[in-house]
């Protein structure tokens, strides 16, 4: 059996490729535990960012619904059982949130669900045009509660909202205008397109990059005052880089910066 998610690394760019097309890429116990295994190595990794992608005709369906009624035979139901899968979830989510590189959502076919949950987690997503994403659970009478926190903190509320309770699909283009994606793009170039933004994003400084990353989310729920003081810090770990000392005495200098490799 080939594996279910694969891996390259290529200079500063590593893609991840969930690799199960015959469930269209739903994340299934095995999926969760190679997606966070992967992600611990590459924590500790010198990857500068991250690609998320798919094979098939679909990104991720969600959750594995065959495994998810199995776990029903339980004497309590599966109450147990499905409380540790969405913990496991939730920390695969957490994992790419906390990863020092940022991660780029490669999207194609379907994101529904956990795997529109999956796109909204990454830190950007580029998708094809032809792109849909749902969180079409209350269709089966499974409102996508936990897919709600990620889809809530990307999207306007009363666009979440929509989509949540009335299972709707969006196209990659009205996705796009809510910011659950930052752009859609012909089919043909999805794979240019997010490479050249990973390739853009690589060649920064890729400590300024960490720190502002961590930075980000941390600011993102906090009161304003806490807000500043957060990133006054950031900014202070980020300016006693002997990197960023040399990219400002570029900037001065009208050069480009000699960066430590």
């Amino acid at each position: 059996m080939s594996d279910i998610l694969l891996r390259d690394d290529d200079g500063p760019v590593t893609t991840l490729t969930l690799n199960d097309p015959g469930t269209l890429n739903a994340l299934s116990d095995a999926m969760l535990a190679r997606l966070t295994e992967e992600l611990t190595s590459i924590a500790a990794s010198g990857a500068h960012v991250v690609i998320l992608r798919a094979e098939g005709r679909a990104f991720c369906a969600g959750h594995n619904l065959r495994e998810m009624q199995a776990l029903r035979q339980a004497q309590d139901g599966g109450r147990a059982a499905y409380a540790d899968l969405f913990d496991r979830c939730t920390a695969t989510m957490a994992a790419i949130r906390d990863l020092p590189q940022p991660v780029i959502a490669q999207v194609h076919g379907l994101a529904t669900a956990a795997g529109c949950q999956l796109v909204a987690t990454c830190d950007m997503a580029i998708a094809a045009d032809d792109a849909r994403f749902g969180v079409n659970g209350v269709d089966i009478g499974l409102f996508c509660s936990t897919p709600m926190v990620a889809l809530s903190r990307n999207v306007p509320r009363k666009h979440a909202m929509e989509m949540l309770t009335t299972g709707a699909f969006l196209s990659a283009q009205r996705a796009a205008e809510i910011g659950l994606i930052n752009r859609a793009v012909h089919a043909d170039r999805l794979a240019d397109e997010t490479r050249a933004l990973a390739d853009t994003v690589a060649a920064k400084l890729a400590v300024a990059v960490r720190i502002g990353k961590g930075a980000f989310y941390a600011q993102a729920e906090r009161p304003l005052d806490d807000a500043y003081a957060l990133t006054r810090d950031a900014m202070v770990e980020n300016l006693a880089q002997d990197d960023t000392a040399e990219g400002i005495q570029a900037f001065i200098e009208k050069r480009p910066p000699r960066w430590t490799p």
